[in-house]
């Protein structure tokens, strides 16, 4: 999707990735490294994920801290979020909410202060109001996000990025919103993780039957980790036009689908629990834009993708628990 003459310019350029450790970003730091680019990778995880990388450990929370790691950067890919089930989600809507505002204040005036050259901010499929099929307006939306906490977060901090280009005429901030990410380095906690990485893990445990919320009739849109990172650097190269673009599969897929080709791959056995919720019943992106504005094209199967996935956790079992939980008791003293 990405071509090696678009990559060359990235060579010898000094990169930030905020959440570089997380999916998309260890995707986006692994393409730039070996483009040629001078990668820091800025999380609080206790992970490595390439000796090539500069790997920086800090809190976002901090302006002072944002200021350091953005400092001499040419280009900020601020992809750094926080993940977690719908539970989690109602549960401790605060862990989500306030930090995220946080992120978002600091690396972006940071960023301006600093006077990055291109700076793209990845928001959330959760940002948009309820729908079926999500396709981006350049209309301001009304109604509240579908992920209220964390969607809110999300569209203040798309509002922030405007904001900059209207008052700073900073039009090399760009913003895209990817739909369910899913691929190696996910969080695999299955008490507060998505969809794939919770299944990936129950089966991986023994779990048998594994046990499914809802009757399988909701439709989601999955896109794995690669595609969606290719597409960040394409937004920052190219730029959104002082919009979001979404970065999706386009392609929907139910639970009930999606259940039947892991345990056509991993075999195992499972069985769809009615009692329980079976969330919103169609969430799609439409990519037209993205494909047409920056070249965005998506070329991993969910078939493929889940095996890359299993393959990788297979591997790195343990990897998840050396990531920051911000749902621990810990954060909440």
């Amino acid at each position: 999707m990405i071509t090696e003459q678009l990559l060359r310019q990235f060579d010898k350029k000094n990169v930030v990735i905020t959440g570089g450790t997380g999916m998309i970003g260890r995707q986006i730091a692994n393409i730039l490294v070996d483009a040629g680019a001078n990668v820091r990778v800025v999380s609080l995880d206790d992970i490595v994920i390439h000796k090539k990388i500069d790997h920086v450990k800090g809190d976002l929370t901090s302006f002072d801290f944002c200021k350091s790691i953005t400092n001499d950067m040419n280009y900020v890919f601020h992809v750094a979020g926080i993940k977690g089930s719908v539970q989690v989600t109602l549960e401790k809507p605060a862990s989500f909410f306030v930090p995220l505002l946080m992120f978002n204040t600091n690396v972006l005036e940071a960023s301006r202060l600093n006077k990055v050259e291109k700076l793209v901010y990845t928001s959330s499929i959760g940002a948009y109001s309820a729908d079926e099929v999500f396709v981006e307006s350049q209309e301001q939306e009304t109604g509240p996000p579908m992920d209220f906490f964390p969607g809110w977060a999300k569209r203040m901090g798309e509002l922030q990025v405007q904001s900059y280009q209207i008052q700073h005429d900073m039009n090399n901030f760009a913003i895209v919103r990817p739909c369910n990410v899913y691929g190696p380095g996910d969080n695999f906690d299955v008490d507060n993780a998505m969809v794939i990485p919770t299944l990936i893990a129950r089966i991986a445990s023994g779990e048998n039957p594994v046990t499914v919320w809802g009757d399988g009739s909701a439709i989601r849109d999955f896109a794995f980790s690669r595609d969606v990172a290719e597409g960040v650097i394409l937004a920052l190269i190219h730029g959104t036009g002082g919009r979001y673009v979404n970065l999706g599969s386009g392609t929907g897929t139910s639970i009930k689908e999606l259940v039947t080709i892991m345990a056509d791959l991993f075999s195992f056995q499972y069985e769809f629990d009615h009692t329980k919720p079976s969330g919103f019943p169609k969430r799609i992106m439409d990519i037209t834009l993205a494909r047409e504005t920056i070249g965005y094209n998506p070329t991993t199967s969910l078939r493929e993708g889940l095996e890359i996935t299993w393959d990788w956790f297979q591997k790195n079992k343990d990897q998840f628990k050396k990531k920051k939980n911000y749902f621990s008791t810990e954060n909440h003293k």
